[in-house]
């Protein structure tokens, strides 16, 4: 089976997420499967909780990309891999995984999608979600504080300290490795009927 790997990146709310399961709904069941970047932030366990609050999850030293390249290429092998899950509310990975079997299409979402250079020679299309700052906010302060038990005061202070410049830095220029750059995400509806021919097109003269 010929895998065709597919990256989605842009600023934290930008509707990465909404994109990825727009893109899963345009395919049969079992053609394709997410992995999410999240779900590769290095373990904490080993320091303290209160430490672990203060770690720059932002910065691409803080995800774990070689066992995310490792994962990639075994299924793009043929074989099944059981990929971490990470605890927000703990801020550490938990201690269960999950099985992701080979699919015809392959996922990746997240911030630094197209931020490492070893993951980029993966990718069969490379897309950039670009919304902008104040609606990526805003997403961002109603996720963390509904899903993620966070208070108002610190999504605000990591966004500013953390979230924003990071993003300056090290998200935002990744958009010129681009070959799709959508806007607003899984709401632009004309972008994804464009997405969806696009990608047949590429399967098609993959297979």
């Amino acid at each position: 089976m010929s895998m065709h790997v597919i990256g989605i990146a842009g600023g934290t709310g930008s509707g990465k997420t909404t994109l990825a399961y727009q893109i899963l709904k345009m395919f049969p069941d079992n053609a394709t499967s997410i992995i999410y970047l999240d779900n590769y932030y290095k373990d904490q366990r080993h320091i303290s909780f209160d430490k672990r609050k203060d770690v720059n999850y932002d910065h691409p030293l803080a995800i774990e990309h070689e066992l995310l390249m490792d994962h990639i290429n075994q299924l793009k092998n043929g074989n099944n891999v059981d990929i971490p899950l990470y605890d927000f509310t703990l801020h550490t990975r938990s201690r269960d995984t999950k099985l992701i079997r080979p699919t015809p299409i392959l996922i990746i979402e997240g911030i630094f999608a197209l931020y490492y250079e070893e993951i980029l020679n993966l990718l069969d299309l490379k897309i950039f979600v670009d919304t902008e700052s104040d609606i990526r906010f805003s997403r961002r302060l109603v996720r963390d504080m509904r899903e993620r038990g966070r208070s108002i005061d610190s999504v605000i202070h990591q966004y500013f300290t953390t979230v924003k410049p990071m993003h300056d830095t090290y998200v935002e220029p990744t958009k010129k490795y681009a070959d799709i750059i959508v806007p607003e995400g899984g709401r632009n509806k004309k972008a994804i009927k464009v997405l969806h021919s696009y990608i047949d097109r590429i399967i098609e003269a993959g297979d």
